[in-house]
């Protein structure tokens, strides 16, 4: 089942990655709901909301290293807990997509705005960052449910 999460997020998230690169590129947004939700082509050389921003070296060796040690714990302790599971898949695909863009491209490629108006906006994410952030809340949910 791990395997099967990690693959599909993969590939979900590198098909829009792809898309983004090709096409959103060139028009740079494309407005889906006014005022609300667009699609708009972001060089991200940073890290979630644009934090160690050219310090493409360093995140790459911290996302490796929490990606094997997450991989490892799945191989090695086999947890029967499925909510753990596929919350650790979940984080490892997210952060494998990403991981990718920055070892290929030296930036992630982020295309995914939300924002009101003009008041106020979300910093543009990729499908890789809503995997880590949904896999992040299903092991905090886990955390709280199982008190460890």
């Amino acid at each position: 089942m791990e395997i099967i999460i990690v693959i599909l997020g993969l590939i979900l998230d590198r098909v829009l990655k792809i898309w983004s690169l090709n096409y959103l590129q060139k028009v740079n947004e494309i407005n889906v709901i006014n005022n609300y939700f667009s699609f708009l082509f972001v060089k991200n050389k940073g890290a979630a909301f644009g934090i160690f921003q050219n310090k493409v070296i360093i995140l790459s060796i911290i996302t490796s290293i929490v990606t094997l040690a997450l991989i490892f714990y799945l191989i090695k302790y086999r947890p029967k807990n499925k909510l753990l599971r596929i919350s650790l898949s979940l984080i490892i695909s997210g952060a494998i997509g990403n991981l990718a863009d920055r070892v290929y491209y030296g930036f992630v490629v982020d295309f995914i705005s939300l924002h009101y108006k003009t008041a106020y906006y979300f910093a543009v994410f990729n499908i890789a960052d809503s995997l880590v952030v949904i896999g992040t809340i299903l092991l905090a949910i886990y955390i709280l449910k199982e008190g460890k």
